[in-house]
């Protein structure tokens, strides 16, 4: 898997926003990618260094229309701490 495979999209919560200051940052990842190909991925997009890797696997909410219901689509969440000697990601920063 390529590097742009592995990181799909920044989850952009309030709750994920709090974490911007400690250089800590939420991504959508493949849910096939684990915590080693993860950071590589980041290192090598972003170019800074990752100090620590948590995953989570997130499962689809049951969601209602009408009178059918369905599940919305499962993922994986990873969330991503820099070093303090890291430089921080630019995209993120911009958003605060």
């Amino acid at each position: 898997m390529l590097a742009h495979d592995i990181i799909k999209s920044p989850v952009l919560t309030e709750k994920s926003n709090n974490g911007v200051a400690q250089k800590r940052y939420v991504f959508m990842v493949d849910p096939r990618a684990d915590k080693v190909q993860i950071k590589a991925a980041v290192e090598s997009v972003f170019d800074v260094k990752v100090e620590s890797v948590n995953v989570v696997n997130v499962r689809g909410k049951y969601k209602r229309q009408g009178r059918t219901g369905g599940y919305t689509s499962k993922g994986k969440k990873a969330y991503v701490t820099l070093e303090a000697t890291s430089k921080a990601i630019p995209f993120f920063e911009t958003l605060s």
